[in-house]
């Protein structure tokens, strides 16, 4: 990269709503193969990046984001995302990530994933690297399987672990109201959870018998920018599991369909509840009533672009 490099870059990266999610049978090696459809929303993780002589990180919050917990260390996407660029670009050069997050935690909505696509895109910056987006694309599903998306945002199919995207023509605009909580869930243990329920429920269920596909009337619905055809084909494979860990969420579920909600959903593997209005209107007066009721309701929509230098 020619010219002078920048002295601090920063970043932003959108959470994302699984509108889709089937799960596949867990494979031998413990994770399972799924087909989804990812809608990036205007609810942005903010990484500022600057020099420094080694890999460093520091965390904020907002008012409705509890960061007590998020690690800073090696266990850190950002900071795997950090070490794992300048290893394969050869860069010696430190850095120091300065993160402002704002989707919840442990929520279901990929704030560590678009932490660590964020990261990629402002130490490629920082360090004047200018690696081709394929390439930073690649890394990022070596991060973890919600990373890639992140990158691209928009709206996407994702399959195998997620981490293979398609991206997805969407027309309009979709809004949504989510209501985050402050207790995480963890994926690996809603996934152990779906497990187990359709261990107990087998002889109803039955096994899987085909690879996960996304519903086609999902992606015409995204085609079309039409939100009631959508909400009558939003799934999430991961909700039974969820509810069943989190049976107070599913009281939640049941006021924001009361208050006009088109739908709702349990966002990835929750505890975020995601609920789809009609439109503008509609989803302000839907964050009005449910914010009335006690619940910390945000007002996003998507698609929105995926992590921009800002």
């Amino acid at each position: 990269m020619s010219g002078p490099l920048p002295a601090r870059v920063r970043v932003r990266a959108p959470g994302k709503i699984n509108v889709f999610l089937e799960v596949g049978d867990v494979q031998d090696d413990g994770y399972h193969d799924v087909a989804t459809a990812y809608q990036a929303v205007s609810l942005y993780e903010e990484v500022t990046a600057t020099a420094s002589d080694d890999v460093t990180i520091e965390i904020v919050g907002t008012s409705t984001v509890d960061v007590e917990g998020v690690p800073t260390d090696e266990r850190n996407l950002a900071v795997r995302a950090a070490r794992m660029l300048a290893r394969v670009a050869g860069v010696t050069d430190g850095v120091h990530l300065a993160v402002r997050k704002a989707v919840p935690v442990a929520g279901g909505m990929g704030g560590g994933s678009a932490d660590a696509a964020a990261a990629l895109v402002a130490c490629d910056a920082l360090w004047g690297v200018g690696m081709p987006t394929a390439d930073l694309a690649r890394l990022a599903a070596r991060l973890g399987a919600d990373v890639p998306f992140a990158l691209l945002g928009g709206t996407a199919v994702g399959t195998g672990r997620g981490d293979e995207l398609s991206p997805a023509l969407a027309s309009g605009r979709f809004d949504w109201v989510l209501v985050p909580n402050s207790t995480g869930l963890s994926t690996p243990v809603v996934y152990g959870e779906l497990d187990a329920h359709r261990e107990r429920h087998a002889v109803d269920i039955g096994r899987a018998t085909r690879a996960p596909a996304v519903d086609p009337d999902v992606l015409h619905a995204l085609r079309q920018g039409d939100a009631q055809m959508l909400a009558a084909t939003v799934r999430n494979d991961l909700q039974a599991p969820a509810l069943h860990l989190r049976p107070d969420l599913a009281r939640v579920l049941e006021r924001g369909e009361g208050s006009g909600a088109l739908a709702g959903i349990v966002s990835g593997s929750g505890p975020t509840l995601a609920f789809l209005a009609s439109d503008e209107t509609a989803a302000i007066d839907l964050q009005v009533s449910l914010s009335a009721a006690g619940y910390p309701a945000l007002h996003v929509h998507g698609p929105v672009a995926g992590a921009r230098v800002v």
